[in-house]
């Protein structure tokens, strides 16, 4: 088996990517701190040299946009037709294996701090929470590696067509 060299990944260009058709999940961050992970809420935003640096240029060909509080984001993302999501261990949460994304819904997930998780301000201001299911003794993982899982979970589920 050979590995593929950068040149052979077939990727778009940033210009063809922002002319594509986009997946219907918007991701939102409830003050996360680490501008590791990404810089919004209470940490720095793009533009931004550490930023920069573990996005590889991400913020090129990706549409952000910074609010100044989490709230303010759902606000508008609900006036735009997106069902707001919580990605949070909570009382009725739907375990993320036995979520099924509707068809034509567009999501919003929220994901929120590295040690306080989604705020109780938004929480009051969902449509539904869902909880990546976990064994063991800890029962948290690392925001980045959270999104990856609810995202291509989220993924999956809808490119198989796999509605609700």
């Amino acid at each position: 088996m050979k590995k593929l060299k950068l040149d052979e990944l077939n990727r778009a260009s940033v210009a063809e990517f922002k002319a594509m058709e986009k997946f219907p999940v918007a991701v939102v961050l409830d003050n996360v701190r680490s501008m590791h992970n990404i810089g919004c809420g209470i940490t720095a935003c793009p533009p931004h040299r550490e930023i920069e640096k573990t996005a590889l240029g991400a913020t090129q060909s990706i549409n952000w946009k910074y609010f100044e509080t989490p709230l303010q984001a759902i606000e508008q993302l609900r006036k735009e037709g997106y069902a707001i999501i919580a990605v949070e261990q909570a009382q009725n949460s739907i375990m993320l294996n036995e979520f099924l994304p509707a068809e034509g819904v567009k999501y919003a997930l929220v994901f929120g701090n590295e040690v306080n998780g989604v705020s109780e301000e938004v929480m009051a201001n969902i449509d539904a929470c869902i909880e990546i299911p976990q064994f063991g003794t800890k029962h948290s993982f690392n925001i980045v590696v959270s999104a990856g899982i609810v995202l291509w979970d989220f993924f999956s589920k809808m490119a198989a067509g796999s509605w609700q």
